[in-house]
């Protein structure tokens, strides 16, 4: 009997110091992966891309961007409740979408699953037309759907997304009824708004300015100022429609994954938003930085997450 359990405790003991060495080495043993919610072009895979060399460096590790597009990001974030919790797997989450889908119906996993870390950027949305579009404010959009109900379609990044948020309270706003057709991202909402397929697209202000603006041009935002990116394009509100939405963009972990990695994470992320060289990378992509740490952020969630709750409640965008 001895023996037996004398084998059973060097047995148990091999296993926690394996266990011990793997987190000690944490994170340099193998890669990071970071997912991102959205297809490759759009702002939150071009963030992700911007800050990987600063966060590798502040790590002393090597990460991996994985897109897993779809579902308005519900793929993604399923997959991030699905890693193991060992610190190796984290991933972007975006709001609302990350927010107005428990609201929209039974998610494939449970959001309280999951852990902001850090919001990196609170991106106001926009909505732009073609260059050569007649539609030259928002006041000519209105006008149009007023007009011919249901001729106006407006692209977005998916259902419960901001830019499609965006379109509920505007038609609230307006008393008109405009044509949702969502994509897996923003890179495709511009394609099909290039091939006239659209009559306008939803993009986030980093998504437009201060880039190549012969093929589109910006309306209007939806911030509640004038987004410093963009200061000639106004406000839904200067246009007379009181209507403000944004995404905001960080990052998020499995909230069971040991504390040690979690808060080594995000002080390397903060480094990474307060260092001078990110950001002026942050600045020639047009990324608005708004750095709040993940306790932060989720203190602001729950009275989104109702704005959210009463929109549904007026006018479910899902029948």
């Amino acid at each position: 009997m001895f023996k037996v359990l004398k084998t059973l405790c060097i047995g148990a003991l091999t296993v926690s110091a394996a266990a011990t060495a793997a987190h000690a080495e944490w994170p340099k043993d193998r890669p990071i992966e970071i997912v991102v919610a959205f297809a490759p072009g759009g702002s939150t895979d071009v963030m992700a891309r911007a800050m990987q060399p600063f966060l590798e460096k502040e790590l002393g590790a090597k990460t991996v961007i994985v897109n897993k597009p779809g579902a308005s990001g519900e793929i993604a974030y399923t997959y991030l409740s699905q890693a193991k919790p060992d610190g190796y797997t984290f991933s972007f989450i975006n709001t609302p979408g990350y927010l107005s889908m428990q609201v929209q119906r039974k998610l494939r996993y449970d959001p309280k699953s999951i852990q902001a870390v850090a919001r990196i950027v609170d991106d106001p949305t926009a909505y732009v037309v073609k260059a050569d579009s007649p539609i030259k404010s928002l006041k000519d959009l209105i006008a149009q759907a007023k007009a011919k109900p249901g001729s106006v379609s407006v692209g977005t990044s998916g259902v419960g997304t901001d830019d499609h948020l965006a379109m509920i309270l505007l038609e609230q706003a307006a008393g008109v009824t405009l044509t949702h057709v969502p994509f897996p991202g923003a890179g495709e909402t511009r394609t099909a708004l290039l091939g006239g397929h659209i009559t306008t697209g939803g993009l986030n202000v980093s998504e437009f300015a201060g880039g190549d603006l012969s093929t589109i041009r910006p309306l209007v935002t939806f911030g509640d100022k004038r987004s410093p990116e963009a200061p000639d394009v106004p406000t839904a509100k200067e246009e007379g429609f009181e209507v403000f939405m944004s995404s905001e963009r960080g990052l998020a972990a499995r909230r069971d994954i040991p504390a040690d990695i979690r808060a080594k994470f995000s002080e390397a992320v903060k480094r990474v938003v307060e260092s001078p060289e990110f950001k002026e990378e942050a600045k020639k992509l047009a990324l608005p930085l708004a750095y709040l740490s993940g306790e932060e952020w989720e203190q602001q969630m729950p009275k989104r997450l109702q704005s959210f709750q009463d929109i549904w409640n007026k006018t479910p965008w899902v029948q």
